[in-house]
């Protein structure tokens, strides 16, 4: 059945445009999971469709098992129709397990995070790198220990107050620790659901076990890529797709490189036939791992993808967005060496700015979270970077990252590509010396 619009004509589809595409999404540490992310989706289409005079179906959610979630979204316009399978990696089963360890192991963890990152320097170069993620991550360090200080001045002075209304002097004082004890306990749990709103404890919970998958440590990370490697593979090797793609946001940005480097370790061939294979990192805190001075896991295989000509590797970057690398370099950046000519990154700069009406934009500015999850929301208005036409329009990714404002121009106000898709737009790695 086809999805063209009622009196349109239905023309045949431009040459080299998208028919069939897949996409194998990886998401940062957020604990939503596959059913958070599918209504962030559906919402986010429904505002996309105000924009774009499409017809659309976008299927439920299946929970195809406890590793993977999938939607299909089915597209078109008056001259082209394309069908995306929309894979979802799930974590969150490991995200809110780790997220509900005893604070007693989760807040002593989080502070040999921050005593490391002073001590090694990677916080320092976290700054040299970019000064506003610096200062998140500093941010969220501090929090954490005021939320501790506070927690412990608030027992100290109740203790204080216990000994001099009972008239406890020298060692009739200590009769009052124990109640103070109680009592910073009492405030550090009352704390708990601001800290919860203030993004600490998720965020204080995650970067261990980053960094830890950025030494080459075993994690809990390792399961899931696994995973998500074979199913890579697979998608590749059923050449059922005119394109299949690889998305990392966020912490993803991290997960979603290792997730192609193994499943290149497992099959070679995987980027040399059948579909072309496209990593996607939108927003990425990955260098922010990686500038540690130990992260040698991570360097390793950002230095395997930069030589990697048979996948292309497209990092989207956007100033507006405090919480990813802002004109950045993700590969000489930090650090990793590179023995090869580079094929990669492909840096795509993003304004958010272009996307949003100007009420909206200054209305969410200081909402860094919301912002940051603009990499894969709908916009307000037709703009260069448009998260739902690359993954479910016509164009090709690489086309997109390429030539943004050209590929924009292509389509007509009713949603129809107007031009063909020129061949070398299509999408693969190009080496430089």
């Amino acid at each position: 059945m086809t999805l063209v619009p009622d009196g349109a004509t239905a023309g045949a589809a431009p040459a080299g445009s998208i028919r069939r595409r897949r996409v194998i999404y990886v998401e940062g540490y957020d604990p939503q999971g596959a059913k958070g992310y599918y209504r962030l989706f559906d919402r986010s289409w429904a505002r996309f469709l105000k924009v774009w005079p499409l017809k659309s179906r976008l299927s439920e959610l299946a929970l195809d098992s406890q590793d993977f979630a999938h939607w299909d979204v089915e597209a078109a316009g008056p001259n082209w129709e394309v069908v995306t399978r929309y894979d979802f990696l799930r974590q969150e089963h490991i995200i809110r397990a780790n997220m509900a360890e005893p604070l007693l192991r989760q807040i002593p963890r989080a502070l040999a995070w921050a005593f490391d990152y002073v001590v090694s320097g990677a916080i320092f170069r976290v700054l040299r790198a970019s000064p506003y993620f610096g200062l998140v991550l500093l941010y969220f360090q501090t929090m954490l220990i005021w939320w501790l200080l506070l927690s412990a001045a608030g027992g100290w002075l109740v203790a204080l107050g216990t000994a001099r209304a009972f008239g406890l002097g020298g060692w009739g004082s200590l009769a009052a620790v124990p109640v103070g004890i109680l009592a910073a306990i009492a405030i550090f749990l009352a704390l708990r659901p601001l800290a919860n709103r203030l993004f600490l404890v998720q965020i204080n919970n995650h970067w261990p076990y980053l960094c830890e998958f950025a030494r080459g440590e075993a994690t809990c990370f390792d399961a899931p890529i696994e995973a998500c490697a074979h199913r890579v593979i697979a998608a590749v090797r059923a050449n059922d797709a005119d394109e299949v793609i690889v998305v990392g946001h966020s912490g993803g940005g991290a997960l979603a490189p290792a997730v192609v480097v193994r499943a290149l370790e497992l099959d070679p061939d995987i980027g040399r036939k059948g579909p072309p294979l496209v990593l996607v990192t939108l927003g990425s805190i990955a260098p922010g791992a990686a500038l540690h001075p130990r992260a040698v896991r991570l360097r390793a295989m950002f230095a395997r993808l930069a030589v990697e000509p048979s996948v292309l590797w497209i990092d989207s970057q956007s100033r507006a967005d405090v919480l990813n690398f802002w004109n950045f370099d993700p590969v000489e950046g930090i650090g990793a060496r590179v023995e090869g000519r580079r094929c990669n990154p492909l840096i795509w700069k993003v304004r958010f700015g272009d996307m949003l009406s100007r009420q909206f934009y200054w209305r969410i500015r200081f909402n860094f979270f919301r912002l940051h999850y603009q990499f894969i929301m709908a916009s307000d208005r037709r703009a260069p970077y448009d998260y739902f036409l690359l993954v479910c329009g016509p164009v090709p990714v690489a086309a997109w990252a390429r030539d943004p404002n050209g590929v924009l121009a292509m389509f007509a106000a009713d949603g129809s590509l107007v031009t063909s898709v020129q061949p070398g737009a299509v999408p693969s790695a190009s080496c430089s010396g």
